[in-house]
């Protein structure tokens, strides 16, 4: 592809190379492989389902060496509130309160989120906001006929120069009511960690968000920790960062030529939250917990997700100390025998899932010993798993790679087959799904950090169409944080209980039972 020397120098400043920005052409053009399913991760087959005494231990393990580990919680945050209020939006273009009633226009419709929303819009955490911006720009509210007055109060929500709240990122968006305050999702998260993500009475945190919104975050953190602080007898350290742009990808038209705006300059665009592991990559500590920022609860209900957060955290600590001890021995050398080897072995294929089928009776006790070496010394990451109940998302599953190979990953499905009968199948008979409940371990059996970006498979990286100022264009997404992004990282999977997945995909997800705060 022959760019211009403008070309060139957009290329250089986003901190990208003309190599890079050929290859990712080179993608669109030749398309993505989907990943290969093997099978579905069910209970016993991938997925731990801890008894009783097993979380005990893990609770107890987790809690006795909580004191020693540097704990951090990372939260990505840079989503906008936008796909919040959809439904509101197409509400307000679709609905003339002077053409027809509302309940017309719920019968016409059949637009359940719509009577969803009306009948509980009293319990948004942030309606006392609303009702004095509501009386201030309508003051004949109260007057005014049922749909009439439920159109006042959604764009009293969404216009502009009145709430806004489209425009403020998920994080901020007032989330639960308490007698005495009301928190946004990022205070939460700081309540949650002070449970189960803090170290001698002190908790960091990383929330990565937009560049644009740093400002109004900051802010909100500066009047939010000390009261926070005081009140939990816990010390707070937070931290931001941004989507690097050297993460960006270029787009393409249709026929895969350079996207082009109207100035004639390239265009650029986040390729999704894989880009995130650049950001994880710089994080500092011996444990860390990752959640998105919309999957919070309300105070009453966070014992149980600490206690869920604390199981996980204790099972990996577990693996990870047996793991170090035998990466120790591995290394050493001198004095292991083959009843060590094949008890290191076991260890690998009954705990880690991780089996030697190339292994024969020809195989020396060097290559063994290598070959343990290099499966073992790696990242690693249990993550809690969800019985699915269908919810929308990816999930747990054995997948095949090119070279035969078959490890457990977290697929999305965007990255299947789906017109192939035997993938779509195996897709479908999944029984949990992925609800982002991790905890990782980003350190060698010396304690030294791992470089995660040594860890990516590059080829489960995906395309999507998208349009930009009318206009189709093809995006590429490089592989999940969760997905693609950590495939070499060994991989345990846990059955966790649906209180763990509290996500707020819509506005109406508020006025579920684990948002709903104590009453006044």
């Amino acid at each position: 592809m022959n760019f211009s020397e403008r070309d060139l120098e957009q290329i250089k400043e986003k901190g990208l190379s003309l190599d890079e920005v050929n290859d990712q052409l080179r993608v669109f053009k030749n398309g993505l492989k989907p990943s290969k399913l093997y099978a579905a991760a069910k209970i016993g087959q991938g997925i731990k389902k801890l008894t009783d005494s097993e979380v005990q231990y893990a609770l107890s393990f987790y809690s006795s060496c909580r004191d020693d580990l540097e704990i951090l919680k990372f939260v990505p945050a840079s989503g906008g509130a936008t796909r919040m209020f959809k439904f509101l939006f197409e509400f307000l273009e679709e609905f003339d309160p002077q053409q027809e009633s509302l309940d017309l226009f719920l019968k016409r419709t059949r637009n359940q989120d719509i009577e969803k929303f009306d009948k509980n819009k009293d319990k948004l955490a942030f309606i006392d906001g609303l009702n004095a911006q509501l009386f201030k720009s309508f003051p004949d509210y109260n007057n005014r006929s049922q749909g009439d007055a439920l159109k006042c109060f959604v764009r009293c929500m969404l216009d502009g120069d009145k709430l806004d709240l489209a425009e403020i990122p998920k994080g901020l968006i007032k989330f639960h009511r308490y007698p005495d305050s009301i928190r946004t999702a990022f205070e939460e998260h700081l309540y949650e960690a002070g449970y189960y993500a803090s170290s001698n009475n002190k908790a960091l945190l990383h929330y990565t968000i937009s560049n644009k919104h740093l400002e109004l975050f900051q802010s909100h953190k500066k009047e939010i920790l000390p009261v926070i602080s005081k009140e939990l007898g816990i010390e707070f350290e937070v931290t931001f960062s941004v989507q690097e742009p050297s993460t960006d990808t270029v787009a393409v038209s249709p026929d895969d030529i350079p996207f082009r705006n109207t100035d004639g300059s390239l265009l650029f665009r986040p390729s999704g939250h894989g880009a995130l592991l650049h950001n994880l990559n710089k994080m500092d500590a011996d444990l860390i917990f990752i959640k998105n920022i919309d999957n919070v609860v309300s105070s009453n209900h966070i014992e149980a997700i600490a206690r869920n957060k604390c199981m996980l955290a204790g099972t990996l600590l577990q693996l990870q100390k047996r793991s170090h001890q035998y990466l120790q021995r591995l290394y050493d050398e001198e004095g292991i025998t083959d009843i060590d080897i094949e008890q290191i072995q076991n260890f690998t294929r009954d705990s880690l899932n991780i089996s030697a089928s190339n292994f024969s009776e020809k195989t020396t006790k060097k290559e063994k010993i290598d070959w343990l070496k290099q499966v073992m010394n790696r990242p690693i990451r249990v993550c809690g798993m969800v019985k699915n109940e269908g919810q929308p998302g990816g999930g747990p599953f054995w997948v095949q790679d090119e070279e035969g190979n078959i490890s457990l990953q977290i697929v999305e499905s965007s990255q299947v087959d789906n017109s192939d009968p035997a993938q779509d199948k195996i897709f479908s008979s999944a029984t949990h799904f992925n609800p982002v409940d991790l905890v990782c371990g980003i350190r060698d059996y010396r304690g030294r950090a791992f470089d995660l970006t040594q860890f990516v498979d590059h080829k489960a990286a995906f395309i999507s169409e998208k349009t930009h100022l009318g206009k189709p264009l093809k995006a590429l997404e490089l592989p999940g944080l969760w997905n693609g992004s950590m495939a070499n990282w060994i991989t345990i999977f846990v059955e966790v209980p649906i209180i763990t997945f509290n996500p707020v995909k819509t506005v109406n997800d508020l006025f579920g039972q684990m948002h709903q705060a104590m009453s006044r």
